[in-house]
């Protein structure tokens, strides 16, 4: 039997938001898992310390891809602020099943690149940070 939430996950598999590229984004950040190749690629529109616009890219498995979709629609409109605070069990909770000790870095890579972008806005634009 098929629940709600699997169900949900792999409608952000076979349909996935927010998939594609931003014409002058300002952060983009590309990770990969090289234990299973997968390849998630994030870029954010900022206006003042808010992310207008998000969008992903990449390659992989049901998960990584759902859990890129479900992070580019949960942190439209969200204050750079409140993505730092946003913790692993955040971003699993999106996905809304559990995971086992290898899917959950699947699961974990869309964040991982959120998070490794964020640090480029730290280190090139500080007044960001307030």
């Amino acid at each position: 039997m098929t629940t709600p939430y699997r169900e949900h996950v792999l409608d952000h598999y076979r349909n996935p938001r927010n998939r594609g590229t931003l014409d002058y984004p300002d952060v983009v950040q590309e990770l990969d898992n090289p234990v299973c190749g997968d390849t998630v690629r994030i870029e954010l529109r900022l206006e003042g310390d808010r992310v207008i616009d998000a969008r992903f890219t990449g390659r992989g498995c049901v998960i990584s891809i759902a859990a890129a979709s479900m992070l580019t629609e949960a942190i439209k409109g969200k204050a750079l602020k409140e993505l730092r605070e946003m913790t692993d069990d955040d971003a699993l909770a999106l996905l809304g099943v559990p995971l086992g000790a290898v899917r959950v870095k699947c699961g974990l890579l869309p964040l991982r690149t959120l998070q490794k972008g964020l640090e480029q806005i730290k280190t090139h634009d500080t007044r960001r940070l307030e």
